[in-house]
């Protein structure tokens, strides 16, 4: 069972029909105190950084995630703005993040004149930077939808599972010890996506 995490923000439904489809289970949860028999988390998100670490601080998710997934290992999965909430801070906000990862967050900032758009939207690639079992297969194509205008800068490049080019590479998926994170949306892209879900249900607990 996954449990996904309802804090007022994020794609709750599509990313649990998804699950579902490919032979998981999964359960929209908004009650703290089952995190005490989480098994597997993921942490949703769209919208701005301050807003969704106010939300999940209001619903008081924040310390007892924080034992969950550090303290505990579960494995859990941040999606999009959920990942970017992994880090210590974001330039979009002022509240300070999760910090499970070492990381900041930063706008694209593309000279005068780049046709490059933000937010960065639409298919792109992900290469695979080391071996993993949330995306396996390295040398595979893998491609997923993406609607963000920040990215994430790791401090250590162990923590960096995959990069994606736009203007600059990025790093677009993470992973420490049984944290991972995917700036992209797999509830949105498909058979890539589905197959990473499919993967995360696999990761034994």
């Amino acid at each position: 069972m996954i449990y996904i995490i309802n804090y007022g923000v994020g794609n709750l439904n599509s990313i649990s029909n998804i699950i579902k489809k490919v032979g998981g289970e999964s359960e929209i949860i908004s009650d703290v105190s089952l995190l005490k028999q989480a098994k597997k988390i993921i942490l949703p998100g769209v919208g701005a950084f301050d807003h969704a670490m106010k939300k999940l601080a209001e619903h008081g998710w924040t310390e007892e995630l924080t034992d969950t997934v550090v303290n505990r290992k579960i494995p859990t999965l941040g999606i999009c703005l959920g990942m970017q909430m992994l880090c210590k801070k974001s330039e979009e906000g002022v509240l300070p993040g999760l910090g499970w990862i070492d990381a900041e967050v930063k706008k694209f900032n593309f000279p005068e004149g780049t046709n490059l758009k933000v937010p960065h939207m639409g298919w792109n690639q992900v290469h695979v930077k080391k071996e993993n079992p949330l995306i396996k297969n390295p040398e595979e194509e893998h491609r997923f939808y993406f609607v963000h205008s920040y990215h994430v800068v790791c401090k250590n490049e162990a923590d960096i599972l995959g990069t994606t080019n736009y203007g600059i590479e990025f790093t677009s998926s993470v992973s420490h010890d049984n944290i991972y994170g995917a700036q992209f949306h797999p509830e949105k892209s498909h058979r890539f996506g589905m197959e990473l879900l499919k993967n995360f249900i696999d990761i034994p607990c």
